[in-house]
């Protein structure tokens, strides 16, 4: 198996050209506020989740991960209030938000490197992967603008906001492909390219069925779980997890996401931002007070 930097940037050599070199002050305080994310977005987590950890590189590197506190399986709840806040200290975060946050991820990930046992090689801090996070999460974000939110928003504006998802680590915002054309040539190549063993994918499908959770809920909810955990993954993710998706499925999903699109473009604003306006509260809370913010 090839090592988990050329199966995170092969295809990114090949694009032409590349966003602008930024210094660190200027990423950290670049504006998000194009970037607004449905509070509903939380629902498509572990769909998200599934594709990045699909590299690799990026999937050992949680299935090895000797950092407990941050293990989705021991931890659920500290680990999904992580990485919604990661998101809204992204997106809407002050540049001091953005460098305390930094801080504390990079004191976990300091922790997250292969062994000579480890079957690809793996670094937390490598740019390359932290790159596919962030594609990740921006594609994320687009697939909910058009479910949830509003797709009119998808603008070429809004996808160079989208940098902030891997600049807020240490990605420098030139790796960032230069426009949305350049994103979606390194996006078809990279998922092209993605091989899914059976270790990860026994691991992604725990994910998707919500097995993380206790048993007695995870036995309740798990086969919705999987079913729009199933449902938000693109297709290409579903053959590489070897997921099955009937046309049946396909129209109970289409029905469910216009029952929550009705739902959610009634809500007053604060609700339809809810968890994320309250997770950057609570960050800023922990930072205040000096609390540990992973």
């Amino acid at each position: 198996m090839t090592s988990g930097t050329v199966e995170g940037s092969s295809a990114l050599s090949d694009l032409s050209p590349q966003a602008p070199a930024w210094t660190r002050e200027q990423a950290d305080s670049a504006q998000g506020d194009l970037l607004e994310m449905p509070g509903i977005s939380a629902l498509a987590g572990a769909a998200n989740v599934i594709m990045q950890l699909a590299l690799p590189a990026v999937g050992y590197g949680v299935a090895e991960s000797r950092v407990d506190s941050g293990n989705l399986f021991k931890h659920p709840l500290k680990r999904g209030r992580t990485t919604l806040a990661y998101l809204a200290v992204a997106v809407n975060g002050s540049p001091d938000d953005r460098k305390a946050y930094r801080r504390a991820v990079g004191h976990s990930h300091a922790q997250v490197r292969s062994t000579d046992s480890s079957p690809v090689k793996y670094n937390a801090f490598d740019p390359a992967l932290q790159l596919w996070v962030a594609a990740c999460l921006y594609k994320g974000w687009e697939d909910m603008q058009v479910l949830y939110g509003d797709p009119t928003a998808l603008t070429e504006e809004a996808y160079q906001q989208g940098a902030l998802m891997g600049t807020t680590l240490q990605m420098p915002r030139d790796m960032w492909p230069a426009t949305r054309a350049d994103f979606q040539r390194y996006w078809d190549s990279t998922v092209s390219e993605l091989d899914i063993d059976d270790t990860i994918r026994e691991m992604l499908v725990s994910i998707a069925k919500f097995e993380f959770l206790p048993k007695p809920v995870s036995f309740l909810i798990g086969d919705f779980g999987l079913f729009v955990t199933t449902g938000f993954l693109p297709q290409e993710f579903r053959e590489k997890m070897l997921l099955t998706w009937t046309p049946r499925q396909q129209r109970l999903f289409d029905l469910h996401n216009r029952i929550v699109r009705t739902v959610v473009q009634r809500l007053p604003k604060p609700l339809r931002a809810f968890p994320f306006n309250a997770y950057l509260w609570d960050t800023r809370r922990r930072i205040k007070a000096g609390k540990p913010l992973t």
